[in-house]
């Protein structure tokens, strides 16, 4: 399950778990005009863990999803391999 939402600086979009007997905490994903960050609680250290992610970072992370194994440049603002 998610939910998008739509704040006054950026499209929040939170990640909740369903799967099997242990979950996983809900990931927040911030989506900002300039960057992207992914929020997660961490229990074992009782804190919140935050990464972030440049624009080009995300363009690639959306392109390896769909690419075999191997190493790439994306040379094309639509997300094209080359």
């Amino acid at each position: 399950m998610f939910t998008i939402e739509h704040d006054f600086d950026a499209t929040v979009i939170t990640l909740v778990d369903e799967g099997a007997p242990y979950l996983q905490e809900d990931v927040i994903v911030n989506a900002f005009d300039d960057c992207v960050t992914i929020t997660q609680f961490d229990a074992r250290l009782n804190e919140t863990r935050t990464i972030t992610l440049s624009l080009s970072q995300v363009r690639d992370l959306g392109a390896a999803l769909d690419l075999p194994e191997g190493s790439y440049q994306l040379s094309k603002p639509d997300g094209t391999a080359r």
